[in-house]
């Protein structure tokens, strides 16, 4: 008898973790603030589906939500500004838990650990709250402010919620002693994290690490400088503290008992409250009350750019706009945001308004000195405010060097007030020129791409014809007369920042 061996291969079937019910992530941060995400999640076979509450978020569905095993993938779509934002996310189920890889602002990922609260599954998605809708607002008298780009510090970049009192006195100190105040750099401004509530008359109060935000005032103005605060027009900021909503005539009346002399307004939780189409009529609201507040307060706008903020900035009374989303201290988020997100918004800068690309990352250590010394050029050549975002206390002599270029800071501050726009790009090399009162051009020949490259500056493509006379900014050099055109070699992410004098024949 044949006997007939049968070798059987077992396969592991696949399974999907079953992932039902309320998920937490609980964000601590060092001031002691927690935030939370919330998901609600339904698992069905290899199906998942439910929804995401994020902080000053409406709930928002899962689209395409699959489990293969513990791995975890779902896109969320939101409604940003009247546009579709999806955001896909990954995520892994292990020993009870939820880890999530989380996009971040800067396009690096984060991870963020859910803890399951509950089994029970979600019901729909909740309808978005109501919001308030404002009629169109009157436009804003100027304030007469900001002839040129302000220049400054910011808490925010370094600092972020760790600001205090003394650390403000100390930055103060050592832009005196520096040389940044010398240079220009005259505002001190604390970003978010000073506020503790509101009394019984409702008048905004500081937390224990601003005990007396009058007498900081005091101090700063003493150093022969001006100091800043922070505010959103929603219930919230975007650090969960207390925001101006339905506070716009006192909080400004504060800030002005207070001597406060620039106020930078934060969107933030105002989406939770107002349609976002009400937006420049909400910016209108504290413009006004900054403006019958009886001090000169610099109005500086954050609100990322969207619903055409560079257009009616200036009608609300604003000194300067946030033209994007926040930078982060890394080349790719600096040159993304510099190079090809202000295109096109030269016609609305001018003497008074600024569009403003967000603060200064240079010497926060995230980039290299070359690609610092682009970043100072290209926002220069932008005519952008000039917020250091550093400690200031500590500066390597080479990031001073770069802060206190007063070849590259008049650029900047050229009462012409002519926005920079880009005359030629050829793949990763791109000329940008803007006209100087004097009747000269600052120039920039960058280098995007990863190696060395020649970069050629023709003066037809500036606006000009004939020879002209070339400085080299950074070298602090005269290169001669060269007519027609100039040609530098310009390391990987690098600049040659030049200020061209056309001859006259």
């Amino acid at each position: 008898m044949n006997k007939l061996l049968i070798a059987f291969c077992f396969l592991p079937l696949a399974y999907a973790a079953d992932v039902t019910g309320h998920w937490v992530a609980t964000q601590t941060f060092p001031d002691g603030q927690t935030r939370e995400t919330s998901l609600w999640l339904k698992t069905a076979g290899d199906a998942l589906t439910g929804y995401m509450v994020q902080p000053n978020q409406d709930a928002a569905a899962i689209s395409n939500g699959k489990i293969n095993g513990n791995d975890v993938s779902f896109t969320i779509v939101r409604d940003n500004f009247g546009e579709e934002r999806k955001t896909e996310y990954t995520g892994t189920f292990a020993n009870d838990g939820l880890t999530l890889h989380v996009p971040a602002f800067n396009g690096r990922m984060r991870d963020m650990a859910f803890k399951h609260i509950s089994s029970d599954a979600p019901g729909p998605t909740p309808s978005p709250k109501p919001r308030i809708s404002l009629p169109p607002a009157a436009d804003v008298p100027s304030n007469g402010l900001a002839k040129t780009p302000p220049m400054g510090w910011n808490s925010w970049n370094k600092f972020n919620r760790r600001v205090s009192d003394p650390i403000v006195r100390e930055i103060a100190d050592a832009m005196v002693k520096n040389g940044m105040k010398d240079a220009g750099y005259i505002y001190v401004n604390i970003d978010d994290t000073w506020e503790a509530g509101r009394d019984a008359q409702g008048n905004i109060l500081t937390n224990e690490k601003f005990p007396d935000m009058k007498a900081l005032a005091e101090y700063v103005h003493s150093k022969g400088l001006k100091i800043g605060i922070y505010s959103s027009p929603g219930p919230k900021t975007c650090a969960n503290y207390e925001g101006s909503f339905q506070h716009e005539e006192q909080d400004a009346k504060t800030y002005a008992a207070w001597n406060i002399d620039f106020l930078k307004y934060d969107w933030c939780s105002a989406s939770q409250v107002y349609d976002y189409h009400s937006m420049q009529a909400v910016y209108a609201k504290m413009g006004r009350a900054l403006l019958d507040s009886g001090r000169p307060i610099l109005f500086s706008l954050c609100q990322y750019g969207v619903v055409k903020g560079p257009q009616w900035g200036a009608k609300v009374g604003g000194n300067s706009w946030r033209t994007t989303g926040d930078i982060s201290d890394r080349w790719e988020s600096m040159s993304r945001i510099g190079f090809d997100q202000q295109l096109d918004l030269a016609p609305y800068a001018g003497p008074g308004h600024w569009n403003d690309p967000d603060m200064l990352e240079v010497g926060n250590g995230g980039m290299t000195t070359t690609e610092y010394r682009t970043h100072m050029s290209l926002w220069s050549l932008l005519a952008a405010p000039l917020l250091a975002g550093n400690d200031l206390r500590s500066v390597a002599p080479e990031i001073l060097e770069i802060l206190l270029n007063k070849e590259v800071i008049a650029i900047d501050q050229d009462p012409l007030g002519k926005q920079a726009t880009r005359v030629s790009k050829d793949g990763d090399v791109e000329v940008w020129a803007r006209p100087l009162k004097d009747g000269s051009y600052a120039i920039g020949l960058f280098n995007r791409g990863s190696n060395s490259a020649k970069v050629t500056a023709r003066w037809s493509d500036a606006g000009f014809q004939g020879s002209a006379k070339v400085r080299d900014l950074w070298k602090h050099e005269d290169l001669g007369v060269v007519a027609e055109a100039f040609t530098s070699d310009v390391p990987s992410h690098g600049v040659t920042l030049i200020k061209v004098q056309r001859q006259r024949r």
